[in-house]
């Protein structure tokens, strides 16, 4: 199957040479700091329209080296589909060509991960993990990944994903990364925002899943990607992560000027 692109033209530009353009611009953004991010074993990206959160994704995707095969763990914004979805053959088409699905991969995912299943409904009108391959195309020329749309907030469950992903990404033949996709508050003052996020993000740069999922729980931060954000850390604690790194941080008011209603962005680099 070819998972045919639903958000071009919308999110991203569907002309492909604007497209490769506007991922150029993105990724020449500045991350915060001096030092770039270097290897990393996950990231954190953030999947609103380029034109809010653009520079944040680039940033990271520009200092952060990720392993060649991916894991692309998305929250589910549509409530299709099985709790975690994996498409497991195929690819996915942007405009800049399709995207290959690392079968081998996948296989191993669904062999470790028993709440697993092959699923495309819950991945056919999902923009949170669609908006991140146009950068890998650009990066990588022909990314493989595995696409998984997370769509549980149950802690064992995601503990157990994130346990079964360590295992299977872990596997001799070629170590994968993982690219959380998630943005942080919605619908605050920027400074409201702000000040939610900073507690979530405290537990992401200290590898601590079950803090983070507290801490939103308690605090009703509203983070969309908390399930993968808590699957992947989880997976890449288990691995060995010993600490994660803010490379941006950012709002939608940065875009329109509008600081009183915001969506907030982070991107960070696990290692």
């Amino acid at each position: 199957m070819i998972r045919e692109p639903v958000f071009a033209g919308q999110f991203y530009p569907d002309d492909p040479m604007q497209l490769r353009a506007e991922v150029a611009r993105c990724l020449a953004s500045e991350a915060e700091g001096d030092e770039a991010a270097g290897e990393a074993v996950a990231v954190v990206v953030p999947h609103a329209a380029y034109m809010y959160s653009g520079r944040i994704a680039g940033a990271v995707y520009a200092t952060a080296r990720l392993p060649e095969r991916l894991v692309i763990l998305c929250p589910n914004h549509t409530g299709r589909g099985k709790p975690v979805a994996i498409m497991s053959r195929g690819g996915w088409r942007t405009p800049l060509g399709v995207a290959p699905i690392d079968e081998t991969l996948a296989d191993r995912i669904l062999s470790r991960c028993p709440m697993a299943r092959v699923d495309d409904e819950a991945h056919l009108r999902e923009h949170s993990l669609e908006v991140q391959l146009p950068f890998l195309q650009v990066i990588r020329q022909e990314p493989r990944f595995v696409p998984i749309c997370v769509g549980t907030t149950s802690l064992p469950d995601l503990v157990a994903l994130g346990l079964g992903l360590a295992a299977a990404i872990a596997d001799p033949e070629g170590r994968a990364g993982v690219i959380i996709s998630t943005d942080m508050s919605h619908h605050l003052t920027a400074d409201a925002a702000r000040a939610q996020d900073m507690a979530a993000l405290e537990r992401i740069e200290a590898i601590d899943p079950e803090g983070l999922h507290r801490v939103v729980r308690e605090r009703a931060i509203s983070m969309c990607g908390i399930a993968p954000a808590v699957a992947g850390l989880v997976a890449a604690k288990s691995g060995g992560a010993l600490a994660a790194r803010l490379i941006a941080y950012g709002t939608s008011g940065d875009a329109n000027g509008d600081y009183a209603s915001v969506v907030a962005y982070a991107g960070l680099a696990i290692s």
